[in-house]
């Protein structure tokens, strides 16, 4: 299998799915910086030109929660989704409700104050983006007291899913007054098959930036 990826992208979510699998694979990065997600090669992968894409075989699977399922199903040993169909469906319930409710409010903070040319950003969209994100974590919050995972007692898809937008809201200075997902982003990094953190990521695209500069 090969993942295509850069630094402090969805990328790492994909990362952490293969890890806990223990899987075998190939990184090969895809310089956004360069535009090499924009060129004629990767387009046949993935005609919207975002990341991560695994190639597995002739199986092509491009949007990291896909991915982190359809390994899941690939290594149905590790129990990234469970065997019960009650529970699994739990699973998916908190991989869904990241993508929607958790994922999109921090896009658009993101967008709005870093990737947008600056006559193209609002600023009232991102107060709007940070209220929906904090009534949403709230949800999740609520969910994780007493709890170690999203679902049952050991880390599923939804925890490949879920703990690196932890790390994404805590860069945005978003789990203020959410302990439970404070000590859920601290225990989930804490793993040893977790990917970098986002900040980690980001200094390594500076420095190798650097070095060849």
């Amino acid at each position: 299998m090969k993942l295509y990826g850069f630094g402090p992208t969805r990328s790492l979510r994909a990362l952490w799915g293969l890890n806990e699998l223990g899987a075998d694979f190939e990184f090969e990065v895809v310089s956004l910086l360069a535009g090499e997600n924009r060129r004629p090669d990767f387009l046949r992968l993935n005609p919207a030109g975002k990341l991560p894409v695994l190639v597995d075989g002739d199986r092509v699977i491009p949007e990291s929660a896909a991915i982190v399922l359809y390994l899941a199903e690939k290594y149905p040993q590790k129990q990234l989704l469970p065997t019960d169909l009650a529970t699994r469906a739990q699973v998916y319930r908190w991989v869904m409700f990241a993508m929607t409710e958790l994922e999109q409010p921090l896009w658009r903070i993101t967008r709005h104050t870093q990737l947008l040319p600056h006559d193209k950003r609002l600023p009232q969209d991102v107060a709007l983006a940070r209220e929906d994100f904090a009534h949403m974590a709230s949800v999740l919050e609520e969910h994780m007291a007493g709890r170690s995972f999203i679902v049952g007692d050991a880390v599923t898809a939804a925890d490949c899913v879920t703990a690196y937008l932890m790390d994404w809201a805590n860069e945005q200075g978003l789990l203020a007054g959410q302990p439970n997902l404070q000590a859920y982003l601290a225990r989930m990094y804490g793993r040893p098959a977790a990917p970098p953190r986002i900040a980690e990521a980001a200094a390594s695209i500076r420095a190798a930036a650097a070095a060849g500069a």
